[in-house]
């Protein structure tokens, strides 16, 4: 494995937490899940898995109070299955009877440093090798290049990134020690169709929260 560093800023985050089911709560800090899909933005491949291993909190935390529409309804997949057999159907939603409004605790003005490990798994490429894909990340890291725009939480609060050399001494993080509670690692996609969540007890320590390995005791169901 190969560690690389990513900064990543924003206007707004929300890092949703899977208890509240109706208004948008988010955590205190990043989740390991969201960092993970900000490294997968930039580059995901079948032969390579992220693993986030340490947070750093790059700006005190502050809270904004927001209501907003959403849209409650989604397009059925019995209807899309039906346009393509027919060739054509209504595949529209009439966003007046869908509408909803939502209140959000969102987190503002942020800025993070996500250390993470590439793994590389040969069997899944033979052709290929770990150094070709620790290249193409750097690669387009540098240049700001993207598959998907990197987003805090949710697709809508984008993030700015760039790549941290292991050498650059950037700012450091807030002073900060405090229990975050249970966090959300990651989901568990060993049934596809049905994904669960894991958690693990989130500590942050002077402005960093270590991330426990996926198979550790650690990490919960």
């Amino acid at each position: 494995m190969k560690r690389f560093c990513l900064e990543l800023a924003g206007d707004f985050a929300c890092f949703t937490r899977p208890e509240m089911k109706v208004e948008r709560v988010s955590y205190d800090v990043m989740t390991p899940s969201a960092a993970r899909a900000c490294f997968e933005a930039i580059l995901w491949k079948p032969a390579i898995r992220w693993h986030i291993r340490k947070i750093e909190v790059l700006k005190p935390i502050r809270w904004i109070n927001l209501r907003r529409n959403e849209v409650a309804g989604i397009i059925s997949v019995r209807n899309v299955e039906l346009a393509m057999h027919n060739g054509n159907g209504i595949l529209g939603l009439h966003i007046e009877d869908e509408r909803q409004q939502r209140a959000g605790l969102f987190l503002r003005d942020v800025a993070y440093r996500v250390h993470a490990d590439m793994e590389f798994f040969h069997e899944r490429d033979r052709s290929s090798h770990a150094t070709k894909f620790h290249e193409m990340f750097e690669r387009r890291a540098r240049r700001g290049q993207c598959i998907n725009q990197p987003y805090l939480g949710c697709r809508e609060f984008a993030a700015q990134f760039r790549l941290v050399s292991a050498a650059e001494k950037g700012p450091p993080p807030i002073a900060e020690s405090r229990d975050l509670g249970f966090m959300l690692h990651d989901l568990n996609f060993a049934v596809p169709h049905d994904p669960s969540p894991r958690f693990f007890r989130a500590q942050l320590e002077h402005g960093v929260v270590h991330v426990p390995p996926w198979n550790s005791e650690e990490v919960r169901a």
